[in-house]
């Protein structure tokens, strides 16, 4: 009884800011927790012809098929080796590039150059694969077409699955990290500048003064980027993975993810019930890796925890 009274007090104390609230509380209600029905698929052998509901219950078969077809070790590990490499560089990179701009003397320069960084985010990941596919093309791409000019013998990128792993996390770095370093940039800006001054009196250089200060302040918000986007490690950028590397089997081994497995699924076999499955498997083991490295954060340091 405490509880709700305290519940309703609080709603009429605030409520205003509970009025401002509510659209982004309903669009994730309709968009995100009313889909979460579907997870039925899951266990049925779905028919287009009798629908979600009188499709027959076929129980675990789909989620059998998936792990005994041998694709799902190499899927899972593909997809958190993508995500640990893309994370651990991600931050690194951004945190760099955020130092050095943060320590850049001129102003217009500064500008220029961090909007030339930031400008690959908004290019569509379609524009990129098309961009790739034109630099790296065995016949007419402008890196053999250098290559012979240059009377060296052309590579056939498209046919070495190996290379890829490098190529995806380099366009990956190219794409999000000018984006990535604007909020440790805003960290660094918001940092009181007597540290600083007090630093410089006491005749540290600027490497000291980024050890000693400004990496100490940017931990918590290290952490908390690094627990939001652990939240996405099972989850393999769809759009990037098969526009960069499309429908090419020679490269499925070395960079075939659960995301554009799920889509060959739906696409090729039209079988939803397995898409379905895959995708649960996903969302779950994303689910209990979350709350794990929260837990581990929390231990660590509460300020480093997200809940």
């Amino acid at each position: 009884m405490h509880k709700s009274t305290s519940l309703l007090s609080e709603l009429k104390k605030n409520k205003i800011m509970f009025l401002m609230l509510s659209p982004a509380v309903i669009y994730f209600f309709i968009f995100n927790y009313l889909p979460m029905s579907g997870i039925i698929v899951a266990f049925k052998y779905f028919r287009y012809d009798k629908g979600i509901l009188h499709s027959p219950w076929i129980g675990f078969k789909n989620f059998d098929f998936f792990f005994q077809s041998g694709q799902a070790w190499l899927l899972t590990k593909n997809t958190i080796l993508y995500n640990l490499v893309f994370i651990a560089s991600g931050v690194i990179f951004a945190i760099v590039i955020a130092i050095i701009f943060s320590e850049l003397k001129g102003k217009y320069f500064k500008k220029i150059t961090h909007a030339a960084m930031f400008l690959p985010f908004f290019i569509s990941w379609v524009v990129v694969g098309a961009f790739v596919y034109s630099m790296l093309n065995y016949e007419f791409g402008s890196v053999n077409t250098l290559l012979k000019a240059l009377h060296f013998q052309p590579v056939d990128v498209y046919g070495t699955p190996s290379a890829w792993k490098y190529i995806i996390v380099g366009f990956y770095l190219w794409k999000s990290v000018g984006y990535g370093s604007i909020i440790y940039l805003a960290v660094i800006t918001g940092i009181n500048p007597e540290l600083y001054e007090a630093a410089d009196l006491d005749g540290a250089s600027v490497y000291q003064k980024i050890y000693y200060i400004t990496l100490p302040l940017l931990k918590v918000t290290i952490m908390m980027m690094v627990l939001l986007q652990i939240g996405q490690v099972l989850r393999g950028n769809f759009d990037m993975f098969y526009q960069l590397v499309g429908n090419n089997g020679t490269l499925f081994n070395a960079t075939d993810v659960i995301d554009t497995y799920v889509f060959r699924a739906l696409i090729s076999a039209n079988d939803m019930g397995l898409s379905a499955a895959i995708g649960l498997y996903q969302n779950v083991i994303g689910f209990v890796v979350v709350l794990t490295f929260n837990y581990l954060a929390n231990k660590v340091n509460k300020d480093y925890a997200l809940f």
